[in-house]
Parts: C-alpha cells; sequence; structure tokens
C-alpha cells in the first residue's frame, strides 16, 4: 500500500480542477497545468478532492500510485504559489546578469557563457552572485537550475563554482609540504 497515494489532494481556494479521462487539468492564479496519468491508476474528483486509486494490485500500478498522487499535488501548488530555486556564485570575478531574456555568465572561461532561458520559467539576478529561477512547473525549474549549474560546478578545495542555496559542499584538504 501506497502511504503517498492513500493521501486525498485538496485543492486550495481560488484553484479548479478538470478530469477527463486520465488527464487531469488544474487551473489556478499563475496558470494552468495538465497531467496525463497511467493507465494503471484512476484519478477521482469530488469537489475540490483530488484522489488516485490504483486500478490492481501489480507492483506497477502500486509505483503509479503513489507517483500519480504526487504529480498532481505538484500541479496544484505549481499554479498556486509556483516553485523557486536560488543559486548562488561563489569565486573571484564569478557574477550572473540578465541580457534580455539570457542568462550571461562570467565563470572564469575565456568566454562569456550565454545561457537561453527555456519558456515557463523566470530567471532574475538581484545581486551578481545570485540567480533565482521561478515557475509553475517543479521539473523545468529544477532541471533549468541543474543546467545553470552545470557549467561550474563547486569543487571541494576552494569551493568555487555555482552552488544551490544553503548547499553544503563537503571540503577537502589540499596537499602536505
Amino acid at each position: 500500500m501506497s502511504r503517498i497515494g492513500k493521501k486525498p489532494v485538496e485543492l486550495p481556494s481560488g484553484v479548479s480542477a478538470q478530469v477527463s479521462g486520465q488527464t487531469i487539468e488544474v487551473k489556478g492564479p499563475k496558470g494552468s497545468r495538465s497531467f496525463t496519468a497511467g493507465d494503471d491508476v484512476d484519478i477521482i474528483l469530488d469537489g475540490n478532492v483530488v484522489t488516485v486509486k490504483p486500478r490492481g494490485l501489480s507492483k506497477r500500478a502500486r509505483q503509479q500510485w503513489g507517483m500519480t498522487r504526487s504529480m498532481v499535488a505538484n500541479l496544484a501548488q505549481g499554479v498556486t504559489g509556483g516553485f523557486k530555486k536560488e543559486l548562488e556564485l561563489v569565486g573571484v570575478g564569478y557574477r550572473a546578469a540578465m541580457q534580455g531574456k539570457d542568462l550571461k555568465l562570467s565563470l572564469g572561461y575565456s568566454h562569456e557563457v550565454i545561457f537561453e532561458v527555456p519558456a515557463g520559467v523566470t530567471v532574475s539576478t538581484p545581486k551578481q552572485t545570485e540567480v533565482i529561477i521561478e515557475g509553475i512547473d517543479q521539473q523545468l525549474v529544477g532541471e533549468t537550475a541543474a543546467n545553470i549549474r552545470k557549467w561550474r560546478s563547486p569543487e571541494p578545495y576552494k569551493g568555487k563554482g555555482i552552488r544551490y542555496k544553503d548547499e553544503y559542499i563537503f571540503r577537502k584538504e589540499g596537499k602536505k609540504k
């Protein structure tokens, strides 16, 4: 039995959902999102409560049960509050700036890195060493943050690189003389 799948998803006020077959569409103040579930689960909408039930007791049905419930909960959270990832740049001369719709990064390379921001995500740079990624799609926000971080991931000796806010970097000791 899925402990996550058993919990019903309560839709906050101002959010409406519509189920047609295996597809659920959630509309809220920040936008609209939809998700198509697999054939192993049923999505039931009762007022402002969405429940997910497995169609059988197979292993795949039980796996899809918890995952589908989590996806529906993320849809509801995304259209009301949205998702946010914060990155910070640590290193001498490392800085970020918005250039139109693109993010311009100076990361110690011989050239500037121009990162094209995907549609559905907003990127802002309140400080030169801080990047904030926001959007209603949790997967797209996380993927965008990971792609930006990939340009210069933190190294363990000095801790230089792009890291998530409040990320702990395991530090190593340098060579002994």
